[in-house]
């Protein structure tokens, strides 16, 4: 993990626990198609799994929104889909549509994936590694760099539908026929993203997020009556955490579990032992506050579409927020990933409130 003894990096900070005015800021996606640099890039580099593979690549388009809008956090330009990548599983991703995987049906697929402790698995993700490290040398000293991953949950229900579904039917028929061969599948991907956010701290990360994107959308409850978003979301993430500690003590880690409502927003931190819940855009932000002890550190909260809007609703919106945070420990960021459409005017009117304020 970076040292960071000697220089002030403010998303730190609040990760420890400070609350900070204005608070410091950073986009989910923030690198991305809203941008006319990232798009000439992308053209450049070919495929996007050669965007995500190419560390001359991935550090251009991680640095370009720091260039442009100086936000104080960088987050790694790489894609949750490289583990089951690096794992064995064909992905690629079809433009216009996104990432298509050969679906996982049963145990024949998931027993030609790599094994957990197969070098090759390591190997294959070195290229994210040296990204990361070379982010660290280059970008300002004070801004804190964040690695990534998805949570085994959201991993395994591409893993398994070869596609992301609005209800996750794949993920859940198998959840439901076959509920071992799952965990087998989960406890691979925690084994795996252990390691692989451990490595993302050695090579210069100073935090990670673990992305939850699909916690909207779990299995029902087994006949053993157990609930749903611990067993499959929030004890596998809360494992990748004991394990990543153990490995990195002091790790900072946030967790952003999409979809899981007021009440398994609040659960998360007590639940995954993280150090910051991600916020998105549909949980009340101002009630959520409420519920949780003042030393939480909340992130996010941002509705996407309210920054494609801009204007006064948008000056109204990050007001709401600064209200809903006001001396407690809170990162600014969107509820959820910035979309290709929003306009960067509007980015800049953003910051421009936040840091005004």
């Amino acid at each position: 993990m970076a040292e960071v003894n000697q220089v002030d990096r403010k998303v730190l900070r609040v990760l420890s626990g400070e609350a900070l005015s204005p608070p410091p800021a950073w986009m989910m996606r923030q690198a991305g198609r809203y941008l006319p640099e990232y798009r000439a890039t992308r053209a450049q580099a070919g495929s996007f799994l050669d965007l995500c593979y190419s560390p001359d690549f991935a550090v251009e388009v991680t640095l370009q929104p720091i260039r442009r809008f100086g936000f104080e956090a960088s987050i790694l330009f790489s894609d949750i889909l490289v583990v089951p990548h690096a794992l064995g599983q064909d992905v690629r991703f079809v433009e216009g549509e996104g990432p298509r995987l050969d679906p996982l049906h049963g145990r024949a697929e998931f027993e030609r994936l790599r094994a957990a402790e197969d070098p090759a698995v390591f190997d294959h993700l070195a290229p994210v590694f040296e990204t990361v490290a070379r982010l660290r040398r280059e970008l300002p000293a004070e801004t804190t760099l964040l690695g990534f991953c998805g949570a085994p949950w959201t991993v395994a229900s591409y893993m398994i539908g070869g596609r992301g579904t609005p209800d996750l039917a794949p993920a859940r028929a198998l959840a439901k026929a076959d509920p071992a061969l799952l965990d087998a599948l989960i406890d691979r991907l925690v084994a795996v993203q252990t390691e692989y956010l451990v490595r993302q701290l050695r090579a210069g990360a100073d935090a990670v997020q673990i992305f939850e994107s699909h916690a909207g959308t779990l299995p029902e409850a087994g006949s053993d009556g157990a609930d749903p978003l611990a067993r499959w979301s929030f004890r596998p993430i809360s494992r990748m955490i004991e394990g990543i500690r153990a490995e990195v003590p002091g790790a900072r880690i946030i967790v952003f579990a999409r979809g899981s409502g007021l009440d398994g927003h609040a659960r998360v931190v007590p639940e995954t032992g993280a150090d910051a819940v991600g916020v998105d855009w549909a949980v009340d932000l101002a009630e959520l506050r409420r519920r949780l002890p003042a030393s939480t550190v909340t992130q996010g909260n941002l509705h996407p579409d309210i920054l494609i809007e801009g204007g006064e609703a948008l000056d109204e919106a990050v007001d709401a927020v600064l209200e809903a945070t006001r001396g407690l420990p809170h990162i600014f960021n969107l509820g959820h990933g910035i979309t290709p459409q929003t306009p960067v005017a509007h980015v800049e009117r953003m910051l421009a409130r936040l840091r005004g304020a």
